[in-house]
């Protein structure tokens, strides 16, 4: 399978939408590579499927184009935050339900169904955390990258992403550092 010829049934190359989404796909791509390889050092008897990792990080934000988030070339009617459960029904329909999952469990550190009622938030009333180790390293690497227009392409550091996720709260920072330690990075 090819993630980028799923992403041309939804994205026409060239426009900024596009251009947007793949370079940062590609960017936890292969943070994502990175750290399912550090993951594997540290855990030699836990089996990781790189390959589902390379094209679920790829389309990990597939539904982002249903948003509006015209900053970033999208004219969408659904607010941002629901780019990962959007994601998902795109998948599904595809007839990749694994693939569907890692969209639907990567924004944030995840969302408990609870967080969905208590903020009102325009999600399904569900569960969407990441469950799998191939789902929370596609999580975890995407923390690293933005899709904001001039921040692209750079890394962010551990502090930066820390300081970013605790405005959502001290149980997205929580399960953020749970992963630093899981995979290695402290």
């Amino acid at each position: 399978m090819d993630p980028l010829v799923i992403i041309r049934k939804y994205y026409e190359p060239g426009t900024k939408a596009y251009r947007f989404l793949v370079e940062h796909s590609k960017a936890v791509t292969e943070k994502a590579l990175e750290v399912a390889r550090r993951f594997m050092e540290l855990h030699p008897k836990m089996k990781i499927d790189l390959k589902f990792i390379e094209e679920a990080a790829m389309l990990h934000d597939i539904g982002v184009f249903l948003t509006d988030a015209p900053e970033i070339g999208c004219h969408g009617k659904e607010p941002y935050v629901g780019h990962g459960w959007l994601g998902a029904e795109l998948l599904r329909r595809e007839g990749l339900p694994r693939h569907a999952l890692v969209c639907e469990r990567h924004v944030g550190t995840g969302i408990k169904r609870g967080e969905v009622e208590e903020q009102n938030l325009p999600l399904p009333r569900r569960d969407m955390m990441p469950e799998t180790p191939e789902e929370k390293i596609v999580c975890f690497a995407d923390k690293f990258f933005s899709k904001s227009p001039g921040k692209q392409g750079r890394e962010h550091t551990i502090e930066e992403i820390r300081k970013e996720l605790a405005r959502f709260g001290k149980d997205n920072l929580k399960r953020f550092d749970e992963w630093l330690e899981l995979f290695g990075y402290e």
